[in-house]
């Protein structure tokens, strides 16, 4: 296996756990809001889309461009219709890379900081972003009384730990 197609089999498995997230969002709290000046659940849950919907249509472009959005990524209204709309952009963020080749991870992209090699954007923007801020999902969720889905292993709410003895 090369490094793309390592990639690629890491970015799925992940996509898979974001998708088992956003199932565990309770269906009343798409405005919860922890934080006033912070995202919403709704929100947050969609910046995982838009982290892979921007990454992928960067790299196609091979530079950021602020004026340019890729298509169809109007935030949904109700926590039933996210997790099926990250599956859609998910599936359209890999169809914008289907045909890059493992040489292609050397290639420069242009991003806001200057040249960064295609991987780096990959991996960071794409894979490790979107870990980032399902942790931060994930507590929410929990926040707002819901039990989310463990990612790595079981959460506490699925597999609760033994309370120490006194």
């Amino acid at each position: 296996m090369n490094e793309l197609e390592r990639f690629i089999d890491v970015w799925d498995r992940e996509a898979a756990k974001t998708v088992k997230l956003l199932q565990t969002i309770p269906k009343d709290q798409y405005d919860y809001r922890p934080d006033p000046e912070g995202r919403s659940i709704g929100e947050m849950a969609w910046h995982l889309a838009e982290g892979e919907a921007y990454g992928s249509f960067f790299a196609a472009k091979g530079a950021y461009a602020m004026d340019e959005r890729p298509p169809g990524m109007q935030r949904p209204k109700s926590v039933e219709a996210l997790a099926p709309e990250y599956e859609r952009v998910h599936r359209e963020a890999r169809e914008r890379l289907s045909g890059y080749t493992a040489e292609d991870l050397d290639r420069p992209i242009k991003t806001f900081g200057g040249d960064v090699p295609m991987r780096d954007h990959l991996w960071d923007f794409i894979v490790l972003h979107g870990a980032h801020h399902r942790g931060q999902l994930t507590m929410m969720i929990r926040q707002s009384g819901g039990k989310p889905a463990g990612m790595f292993g079981p959460t506490r709410e699925e597999f609760p730990l033994p309370k120490p003895k006194a």
